[in-house]
């Protein structure tokens, strides 16, 4: 089994650290083998529970535990209430932990070019094409050219299928996003998407030019991630940033 952690390869400012689990070790057993951090997949809680007490163990806080609804509300982490209904959240101050969890859907992380500011953000397709990234930055309250983003684990191009009406809706929104989608068939009614390539046309868009990861497929990688539409009934990985 692999390294318990993923770490960013993006060259972020001495005092923000960021991580993103695997499913390596955990208590989890089942369709949640490995460690499961979601509590609202059907996982035994005692389990999860226990995973994310050695998660925390790792950390200088605990985390922000979001309630997800593939939005685009960017919270503050500390003011925020834990459980509380958004899809990204920001911090300003040491040892605030930002967390979003997935399981194909994109997180994306980042930082401030001086380390005084760090958010993370869920991005599923929906939420992705109503602005969850734009958003978070925005919330940064940071010059977008001061910003690096870093692409965590989520669904790779080859596997993502999607129907004809979500390409033509990014396509409404940006006619570049079509170079994101590839056909799949010959009726024109599916299609490959990129959701990385997606990711970045809308960063780069929003002014940020450092962009880092995106190399990740976690539908093909089933020894290190969770994946929904590969398995159904499955886990959550977390992604999470703090700083000193």
């Amino acid at each position: 089994m692999s390294n318990p952690f993923i770490l960013p390869d993006w060259p972020a400012p001495a005092g923000v650290h960021a991580r993103v689990t695997t499913r390596a070790g955990g208590a989890s057993v089942g369709p949640w083998q490995g460690l499961n951090l979601g509590s609202h997949v059907g996982d035994d809680p005692a389990h999860v529970a226990l995973n994310r007490a050695w998660l925390r163990s790792h950390l200088p806080s605990d985390p922000l535990w979001l309630n997800q609804t593939h939005g685009v509300d960017c919270v503050v982490a500390e003011t925020a209430l834990a459980g509380c209904s958004a899809d990204a959240s920001v911090s300003f101050s040491a040892g605030h932990v930002c967390a979003v969890l997935t399981a194909d859907c994109l997180p994306v992380l980042f930082c401030s070019r001086d380390g005084k500011a760090v958010g993370a953000a869920h991005a599923g397709w929906r939420g992705l094409l109503a602005g969850v990234l734009e958003n978070t930055v925005r919330q940064m309250h940071v010059p977008s050219a001061d910003v690096l983003a870093w692409l965590g684990p989520a669904i790779g191009p080859q596997t993502f299928e999607v129907g004809s009406e979500v390409r033509a809706a990014f396509v409404a929104h940006d006619p570049a996003a079509a170079s994101a989608f590839a056909p799949k068939g010959k009726d024109g009614d599916k299609w490959l998407a990129d959701i990385y390539q997606l990711a970045r046309q809308r960063l780069q868009a929003a002014g940020i030019t450092q962009i880092y990861g995106g190399e990740f497929c976690t539908v093909s990688d089933p020894q290190r991630f969770y994946s929904y539409r590969r398995d159904g009934t499955t886990g959550r990985m977390a992604s999470l940033i703090w700083r000193d």
